[in-house]
């Protein structure tokens, strides 16, 4: 009888190490992303309780994934190798990553414009994860790229300024429940706030390399200063287009004479406000579909501008 319980005993520490770890808060990004890393848990958690009550270790093996999959997926994480890091300014980073087998003609990541995906790192034995959205164009054969914003005191910056090109990252996703079509809208009004960018810029690569698109583009970028505008060589060459105008809201500076001519008179200064808002939606050449990104504060700004000028629960998307 004793042995009997003892073999019962070994057997519960056994159930009990196969046993799904609960998610540490930090290992959550905080973006709403479906599969979260805590639907996950749940999902394995329901698992090991139906084996264990059935003592039945088979069905566990639902969860077993290879270590390394080839190919991108919303539950779990794949290596990407770093081939290029470079830094836009003194706290943002634009990374490139070679896709797995990217020796391969023609392999893409697969993402629709303004979906994002998730990094995850470790520092100090913790795994934090991340929301990013790749700004390279959807048809970008054999790489992504990644806008990544570093703070003074955040553990995914901490490891983000930590890595170097050679280096393996790991992703998952797709994750994002914008999904664009051509001629959808007659005019996309995008509002974005510092990396709030990164969602518009494969959103108007998609727009001007289609001949066929005809969707006119009005995007804000807000910025604290000049220097601290990303991309100005893209920005600027897609204001050339016939459909698409440009124009800059910055924070930290208030005279158009320090700026060079051809930004001063699509610049503003101080904050976008009410009155900006309503000049912007009234300038609009059609009917305007609103796109906002940016931090918490400025998304729920930007949504009650956007309804006081105008425009129905319908007719814009937070990113």
């Amino acid at each position: 009888m004793a042995a009997r319980e003892e073999e019962e005993e070994d057997d519960e520490e056994a159930w009990l190490q196969l046993r799904p770890v609960e998610p540490l808060p930090s290992q959550c990004c905080g973006s709403g992303c479906s599969p979260c890393v805590f639907d996950l848990y749940d999902r394995d958690l329901a698992r090991w309780e139906a084996a264990r009550a059935s003592r039945d270790r088979s069905l566990l093996r639902g969860k077993e994934l290879p270590n390394l999959p080839s190919r991108l997926s919303p539950e779990t994480f794949l290596a990407f190798r770093i081939s290029a890091l470079d830094r836009l300014t003194q706290d943002t980073y634009r990374v490139r990553f070679a896709l797995p087998g990217s020796s391969q003609l023609g392999l893409r990541l697969g993402l629709r414009p303004g979906q994002h995906l998730i990094l995850r790192g470790i520092v100090d034995g913790l795994e934090i994860q991340r929301a990013y959205t790749p700004i390279s164009p959807a048809n970008a054969e054999g790489y992504f790229e990644v806008l990544i914003k570093c703070y003074q005191t955040g553990l995914m910056s901490r490891y983000v300024e930590s890595l170097r090109a050679g280096d393996t990252a790991f992703w998952r996703g797709p994750f994002g429940n914008f999904f664009y079509k051509p001629n959808q809208y007659g005019e996309l009004l995008m509002l974005a706030s510092g990396t709030g960018l990164a969602p518009m810029v494969p959103l108007l690569h998609s727009i001007t390399d289609n001949a066929e698109d005809e969707t006119f583009v009005t995007l804000v970028g807000c910025f604290k200063t000049f220097e601290g505008i990303y991309l100005k060589t893209f920005l600027q060459e897609q204001a050339r287009f016939w459909n698409v105008r440009t124009f800059f809201v910055l924070s930290q500076e208030s005279s158009p004479e320090q700026l060079p001519w051809s930004y001063r008179e699509k610049t503003r200064f101080g904050h976008l406000g009410q009155d900006l808002v309503d000049e912007l939606v009234g300038s609009c050449r059609r009917k305007p579909f609103a796109l906002v990104c940016g931090s918490a504060e400025f998304t729920k700004d930007m949504e009650g501008c956007l309804l006081r000028a105008g425009l129905a629960e319908d007719s814009y998307f937070l990113f």
